[in-house]
């Protein structure tokens, strides 16, 4: 049994209140106590008998401390890189050029697979770690760069791994075998969607937590998605879906119906989508990284006005965006979209944990998970003019990973 006081805390943001001059204690892997530390008890039934007997007492300096952030949006795994591609699109090469030039989803299908399993597993432990560090605790990691039953079913089991292994961030795994359709089945988009759908309990079994499917121009149609959905939910996958990403084609409608965990990127959004997520109690996840590079940006704050649920992601892969640290979405958050500080640092903290389904973590308070961010300022409007706020320090489950 392990307890620990982290005292002098300049600010404590918790998700819930804000506190000056703060204080944390921690029992084991959760919060046992937060508040002012005026109001520290001498002694914690079930803890500690007298707060003097803690095992590590921890002064951080006035810091801002946080919960954990969570990006609830990531492709992590795969191999290689698209530079190239990323050069020719920001000099207004068409999707159908690149695609020419051998760049797109497909070129990273290939790359993947022809990558033998030890490289691709050292990548992806790379991009977690870097997550860690930047004080993001929990990510959500979609498969996607497969595309055969093998190497899909593979790489929910490589998340599961890996999460395993000291200096990792707790790894919500999404089974995205319906990410395009893969070379083998040209022609034959039916048969793959029914493989993808007969494929969610194999997945289920290997460790994913949920479904997604991308509903869009080029990629599944909504009852296409409809059939990999509801096959996923049937055998306990939380759904979600690429959703407005190029064009509307009714996969908010989607959502709704579905009740799916939540609606990602929505980048071609209308007022009756938003209400239609309002309605349905269907949250969204936005990526500012991704909105900038596509030259579109989701109406966010118009959502938060319906009373939407938001979260933000990185949606880092290999095609748009390598950002790893979730203080830096948090900045883009608030020039590019318009939102609050608090605003986008509830939508990377409580919103994450809503759209995963992990109550557990995105707030501070007992009984919680103790994953906590000491950062390098002394307000969260720091976030703001940072553009990627550097932590201090940081606890996964009350043990400090740097």
């Amino acid at each position: 049994m392990t307890v620990r006081l982290l005292t002098n805390i300049g600010r404590l943001w918790t998700g819930n209140d804000v506190f000056s001059n703060a204080a944390i204690l921690v029992h084991n892997d959760r919060i046992a106590w937060v508040g002012r530390a005026a109001d520290l008890p001498q002694s914690v039934p079930g803890v500690v008998d007298d707060i003097v007997d803690v095992d590590h007492v921890e002064n951080l300096g006035g810091a801002l401390v946080t919960p954990g952030l969570i990006d609830a949006h990531t492709h992590p795994v795969y191999a290689g890189n698209r530079y190239a591609e990323m050069a020719m699109r920001s000099s207004g090469s068409t999707p159908s050029a690149i695609t020419a030039a051998g760049g797109g989803i497909g070129s990273t299908v290939t790359v993947t697979r022809g990558t033998d399993p030890w490289t691709l597993c050292n990548g992806v432990r790379e991009r977690l770690r870097d997550w860690l560090l930047s004080g993001t605790t929990t990510i959500e990691a979609k498969t996607g760069y497969h595309l055969t039953r093998d190497g899909e079913l593979a790489d929910v089991r490589l998340l599961r791994e890996l999460e395993k292994e000291p200096m990792m961030p707790r790894v919500h795994v999404t089974f995205m075998a319906a990410h395009v359709v893969p070379p083998e089945y040209f022609g034959r988009q039916r048969d793959y969607v029914e493989a993808v759908g007969a494929w969610c309990a194999d997945a289920a079994a290997a460790g994913a937590d949920g479904v997604d499917v991308y509903c869009d121009e080029g990629h599944f149609t909504a009852e296409e998605a409809r059939w990999v959905l509801a096959s996923g939910r049937n055998v306990g996958l939380l759904p979600r879906v690429h959703a407005g990403a190029y064009t509307r084609r009714g996969a908010v409608q989607l959502a709704a119906e579905l009740g799916c965990a939540s609606a990602d990127l929505l980048h071609h959004t209308t007022d009756e989508d938003i209400a239609i997520l309002a309605r349905y109690g269907v949250p969204a996840v936005v990526c500012p990284g991704t909105a900038l590079q596509r030259g579109s940006l989701p109406p966010v704050r118009r959502m938060l006005a319906q009373g939407v649920t938001v979260a933000l992601g990185s949606d880092h892969n290999p095609g748009h965006c390598g950002i790893t640290s979730m203080s830096l979405v948090i900045s883009l958050a608030v020039a590019a979209f318009g939102m609050s500080v608090g605003d986008a640092l509830r939508a990377a903290t409580l919103g994450g944990a809503t759209v995963l389904g992990a109550p557990d973590r995105g707030v501070l308070a007992p009984g919680r998970l103790a994953d906590i961010v000491q950062w390098d300022a002394d307000h969260e409007g720091a976030f703001a003019w940072s553009f990627g706020l550097k932590p201090r320090r940081v606890w996964r489950g009350g043990t400090p990973v740097q």
